[in-house]
């Protein structure tokens, strides 16, 4: 009986760590390849409008990051250089340097 108890310190595991998780993925890795082999048609068949789902899909949980649309970044999306030495002045809408 020689086992490290030092993983056992009050901190429960996380859910994607346990036996449950393990179990969980197997299960739905069965079962899809069962999908993929007995309804490869109804699959191929729903693809493209599975496409079309991910454009607003993405579109909402990947827009969080720079503060949602308008958030007075005092330009737009192309210029992030937050002041470091060395970067680029802007370019103006005639394409001269400043």
């Amino acid at each position: 009986m020689n086992h490290d108890h030092s993983r056992h310190n009050g901190e429960p595991t996380g859910f994607w760590r346990s036996r449950y998780a393990i179990g969980l993925l197997v299960m739905g890795a069965v079962a899809a390849y069962f999908l993929l082999s007995e309804h490869r048609a109804h699959f191929f068949g729903a693809l493209p409008f599975l496409l079309l789902l991910a454009c607003p899909l993405m579109h909402m949980f990947m827009h969080g990051g720079h503060g949602g649309h308008g958030g007075g970044h005092g330009g737009g999306h192309g210029n992030h250089d937050n002041g470091k030495p060395g970067a680029s002045p802007p370019v103006t809408k005639t394409g001269e340097r400043p």
